[in-house]
């Protein structure tokens, strides 16, 4: 709500400005320009998703997505101690990290949100520290191909939007090793 109120006042704003000084053309134009450019954004943005949509489609009906998460099963066992024997949690808990490390936060926002919906039935009302660990990972989601900034850099033009991934790959060690770290900490403390 917050957001639509700012949005609409800075529209407002740039609507008012544009007319005060004479320039009310410019803006129009520049808006249509806008709304094109963003009608052709989301276009090439849809057919990248789905692409990886797809292969994360293929990869759970081939098995790949349980082989993957048999193998974070140890890591996350150790992240979420509370709901290792649980296996439907630590199912959707899997599912969001392989999303996320394919770097397909649309993808990995239902897989987090039915992961949290599935722990916050042993705790209605309270975040447990699980919890609390499962929205830092996912908000820090490390990733092995961000598959959607490559998209959007493809879709800006860039000839190689995949040129970023050491640095991506540093960023998402770096911000989910200080969000866990925090994570922890704060577990300890709060108690």
């Amino acid at each position: 709500m917050a957001m639509a109120v700012i949005w609409t006042v800075m529209v407002g704003a740039s609507i008012l400005c544009g007319l005060a000084t004479g320039r009310g053309e410019a803006v129009a134009a520049a808006a249509l320009d806008g709304a094109g450019a963003g009608v052709e954004l989301c276009l090439t943005m849809a057919g990248a998703l789905c692409l990886w949509m797809g292969v994360m489609e293929v990869m759970r009906r081939s098995g790949l997505a349980r082989g993957l998460s048999r193998l974070l099963r140890p890591v996350l066992r150790r992240l979420y101690p509370d709901f290792a024997r649980d296996g439907a949690v630590m199912d959707a808990v899997s599912a969001n990290v392989s999303a996320n490390l394919l770097g397909l936060g649309n993808a990995a926002t239902p897989l987090g949100l039915e992961a949290a919906r599935l722990m916050a039935k042993r705790s209605p009302g309270v975040a447990s520290d699980s919890l609390c660990m499962l929205v830092v990972c996912n908000t820090a989601s490390i990733q092995l191909i961000p598959a959607t900034v490559a998209s959007l850099r493809a879709a800006a033009g860039c000839a190689t939007p995949f040129d970023i991934l050491p640095a991506v790959w540093l960023a998402s060690a770096l911000s989910v090793t200080a969000g866990v770290l925090a994570a922890k900490l704060m577990a300890r403390v709060w108690r």
